[in-house]
This record gives C-alpha cells, structure tokens and sequence, in this order.
C-alpha cells in the first residue's frame, strides 16, 4: 500500500500543530504557576542567533502553510509574525489548522512530481514535490517544533517526550 502525498502531509502538520498548542497550553499553566512573566517565555530562546519560542511557533505555521501550498495550489492565509503572547500564538495556530482542515485530499494528487522551487540567498533550490516534502518541508517542520519543546524544557516546563509525541493513537 502506498502512501498519498495528502496523508503525508496535511495530516502530519496538523498532528504537529496540534502538538504545539497543547506545548503552549503548558507552558502558560507552568509560568501562571511560577509567577513568571509571559513575555520572559514567549521571548526565550536558547541562544543568541536563534529565533524565540514565538519564531518557532510562527515558523511551524508557516512551514506547515507554505508547503500545503506549494503542493497543493490552494492558497493559504498570510500573518504578519506579530505575536508576542500565548493567546496570540495560540489563535495563530487555530487559523493554520483551519487553513490545513480546508485542503480537500484531491488537490495534493500527483503533487509528489510538481516542481516546487524554492528561493534562498544562496540561489534557487528545485525539487520534486515529494522530494521537497521529505527532504525539506517536513526536516523544517519537526525542527522548529523540537526547538519549541527544547526552549520549554531548557524553561524548566514540566514537558517529556510523549508532549512532543502528542496523541499516539487516531482519535
């Protein structure tokens, strides 16, 4: 059997979205209970040249957007990269996964031989569409949700492996 470009994909962002929101959640409860200001969690980072909880949030999102997009046509609302706080981050994430919920499974067939060129400082960068997705768009997904959870931990929020796991079975 194999496995559709749609299945791999669509769903996965939406799993890993859903991931985030539930890290959000619990970083929020852990800094209500710490007394620690929001901003000093939303703005946290783990090193200097690195982008803040809210860029790997905003980054996920747009991941997440831009690679339905390129696969599939459908166009995906933009945002401004504005949020400072977990309300704003949440209700970022709620409009991605809309925009995700929305792809019908029809518009990603044959996705997995477009041509998807991408633009870098370095020069273009073209792949297939299934090359892209496994090769870049996922790898740059995962990455900014492990790097959200690694901020959270490096925080001392009481998150494990199964936070970043999220639900192991289809509800």
């Amino acid at each position: 059997m194999s496995v559709s470009m749609y299945r791999a994909s669509v769903p996965v962002f939406i799993r890993g979205l859903d991931v985030l929101v539930s890290l959000i959640n619990k970083a929020e409860a852990h800094a209500k209970e710490k007394g620690i200001a929001e901003t000093d969690v939303t703005a946290a980072r783990l090193f200097d040249d690195m982008l803040p909880f809210t860029g790997q949030i905003q980054r996920a999102s747009d991941t997440s957007k831009l690679s339905a997009v390129r696969l599939s046509g459908v166009e995906a609302p933009s945002f401004d990269d504005t949020e400072t706080t977990f309300a704003e981050l949440r209700e970022r994430l709620t409009n991605t996964l809309s925009y995700l919920k929305s792809i019908d499974e029809t518009t990603l067939e044959g996705s997995e031989t477009r041509e998807v060129t991408l633009k870098q400082r370095a020069g273009e960068l073209t792949f297939s569409g299934s090359d892209y997705l496994f090769l870049f768009a996922l790898p740059n997904f995962y990455f900014h949700i492990v790097t959200a959870y690694d901020i959270l931990r490096h925080l001392g929020v009481p998150v494990g492996k199964l936070d970043y796991l999220g639900a192991l079975q289809k509800a």
